[in-house]
């Protein structure tokens, strides 16, 4: 039953993109944002690794909440 929710989720999270690309262009900008900005400061490896880091925090978060 969870994997159908979460089914649903995604579906109505791909339609809201498609319907509305701005809402995601808006969530997507500050996180654009830090990464251009580490970039400056530094370089691309540093920049990458902070992604890669952003990216394991949301997973990690992501399977402590469900």
């Amino acid at each position: 039953m969870a994997k159908e929710i979460d089914r649903v989720r995604a579906r109505s999270a791909l339609e809201t993109i498609k319907e509305s690309p701005f809402i995601a262009t808006v969530a997507i900008l500050p996180v654009v944002a830090v990464l251009g900005v580490v970039w400056w400061l530094t370089n691309w490896f540093v920049a990458l690794i902070v992604l890669v880091a952003l990216g394991a925090v949301v997973v990690v978060r992501g399977k402590l909440l469900s």
